[in-house]
Order: C-alpha cells, then sequence, then structure tokens
C-alpha cells in the first residue's frame, strides 16, 4: 500500500485551472520532493489529497483511504503545514500548541516541548508579536508534535533562517528513519536535492516526470564547460549559454559524438563534462520544446 496515490486527479476552479491528469505514487517510507515554481499546482494537489477542495475528476487516496470520502481518517494519520500559517494573534504560543492538540484529542506536551527547544521557539510570545519566520514555527510545531504517519508540507522553510532550516530538516530525517512518510513541496531545488530520495516536476497543473532524485540528474542532458574561449557558434541541442570571463558553460541534450564532432572545430584550453544538478534538470524539463 502506497501512503500517498493520485489517479488522473483533476481540479478546475470554474474555467480555471487547477491541476489536470495528475498521477502520483508515493511509496510508505518515502522522503518525497513536488517541485514547481509558485501557481504550478502544488498547493491544489496538497488540498485536493487532503480533501480540503473537492476533485473535479480522479481519485486521491491516503494509506488506501479515499480522500473524498474518508477525510477525517486521513487527518488523524497526516502531519499537514500548509504555505501560508495564520493564528490568532492574541494567543500566546503555548495556547496555540495545546489548542492544536486538544482537536487531535491527544497530549503533546512532551514532544512540542523538545520542538520548541530545537527551533528556538518562545512559547510565551503572543503569536501578534512573531516574526514570519517564528509563526512559520509555530505551524511546523503543530504539524509534528503529534508524531503523524504522514507529513504533507507545502513550501516549509520560508522565512526560516539557514540554521533553523538545516534543523528543521535533522528532525524530518529523524522522523522519516523511524518509518514516516515525507511529502513536501518547494521550488527550492537545493533542499529537493539534499533531502529527498524521489521527486516529482509538476508545471502547469501537469506532471512532467516522476522518479528517483538520482535517475533525475541521469535525463541524457550534460553541463559543458569550456575554458578559454568567450563564445561558440550555434550547435543544435544546446540551451542556457552562459560565459563567465574566459569561459562558457551550457546544456547538451544531444548524442555525444555529434557534441564532439562540434568540439573539435573550436578551439579551446580545457573540456569538462558532468552531469548538471537537479536545478539545471528542473529547468530542461521547464523549457524544453513544446512545454
Amino acid at each position: 500500500m502506497n501512503a500517498i496515490e493520485t489517479k488522473k486527479l483533476t481540479k478546475y476552479y470554474g474555467k480555471s485551472r487547477g491541476i489536470i491528469d495528475v498521477d502520483l505514487s508515493v511509496s510508505k517510507g518515502d522522503f518525497f520532493g513536488f517541485i514547481g515554481p509558485n501557481g504550478a499546482g502544488k498547493s491544489t494537489t496538497i488540498r485536493t489529497l487532503l480533501g480540503l477542495i473537492s476533485a473535479t475528476s480522479g481519485e486521491a487516496f491516503i494509506f488506501g483511504m479515499n480522500a473524498k470520502t474518508q477525510r477525517n481518517e486521513i487527518l488523524s494519520k497526516v502531519g499537514y503545514l500548509p504555505s501560508e500559517t495564520n493564528f490568532y494573534d492574541g494567543m500566546k504560543v503555548k495556547d496555540i500548541l495545546e489548542l492544536s492538540a486538544n482537536l487531535r484529542k491527544m497530549d503533546c506536551k512532551a514532544e512540542s516541548k523538545i520542538l520548541c527547544d530545537r527551533l528556538e521557539l518562545d512559547i510565551n510570545r503572543k503569536v501578534g508579536d512573531l516574526s514570519f519566520g517564528n509563526r512559520k514555527k509555530v505551524g511546523i510545531v503543530c504539524a509534528l508534535q503529534h508524531n503523524p504517519e504522514l507529513y504533507i508540507l507545502d513550501e516549509p522553510t520560508s522565512g526560516l533562517d539557514p540554521l533553523m532550516q538545516r534543523e528543521f530538516y535533522s528532525i524530518l530525517k529523524e522522523r522519516n528513519e523511524n518509518g514516516a512518510t515525507v511529502f513536501l513541496s518547494s521550488h527550492v531545488l537545493s533542499e529537493v536535492g539534499r533531502y529527498c530520495k524521489h521527486a516529482a516536476v509538476i508545471r502547469e497543473g501537469k506532471i512532467l516526470v516522476s522518479d528517483s532524485v538520482d535517475k533525475l540528474g541521469h535525463t541524457g542532458v550534460k553541463r559543458v564547460s569550456l575554458r578559454g574561449i568567450d563564445s561558440i557558434p550555434y550547435m543544435d541541442n544546446v540551451k542556457d549559454v552562459k560565459v563567465e570571463n574566459d569561459t562558457v558553460n551550457f546544456l547538451y541534450s544531444g548524442k555525444a559524438n555529434e557534441l564532439l564532432k562540434e568540439l573539435s572545430k573550436l578551439s579551446f584550453d580545457d573540456l569538462t563534462i558532468t552531469d548538471p544538478d537537479l536545478e539545471e534538470v528542473f529547468m530542461h524539463f521547464y523549457t524544453r520544446e513544446g512545454k
């Protein structure tokens, strides 16, 4: 049984596109990244998964439970962090955390204290006095303090400083190593590349690719660097040409022998061919012909 599975999941807002025929499969125990820029359909997918909005067509399942008909059962097993968190400004942090635990009919005081200490969150301050980053921490503790089986996190690190981002991911890695499933949406590709085992790329409501992070880095695209040259003539299958001082960098998606044939016509001092990083792979999927 998968932790998350969708079949042709589609959502329209009137005539406006939300998501179209989204097929996702996330195994139990996975650390899964959902990649796409703002407006790609990440939040719509998540809200439909949780039964917070109704799908136009298609199906979504969490641990085999139907998102449309078994929402309460699903929410009892999930820790959800929306991209934007809103709380009552006049309440203290400790009261917000207690309210969240009481809504689940659980005693989360011990785990809440551990999380607040690790995230350096002052529970005696009023929410209205907190910075954006500290408000995000409140949302994180609410999502994590009941130790759910599945974490669904929408742009979870926006507003956190680098040290808190690192601590947050340390917590998630510990939970994941203990068997929990993590599904997070992000446009911070370095985070996905560093922490996720699998990832899907979404654009304009449609899934472009879904695979292991390692395999996403082996799309046949190569990063080529030529030192001792300040320009190159037009070549087929070349994109993202950048010139820095006496070095030209570009992405190449054609056959290796054709690249070598074209390079043999040029004069340069040094050549490096490597796999691109995740950000370059992402841009490959977003800028390839016909997309």
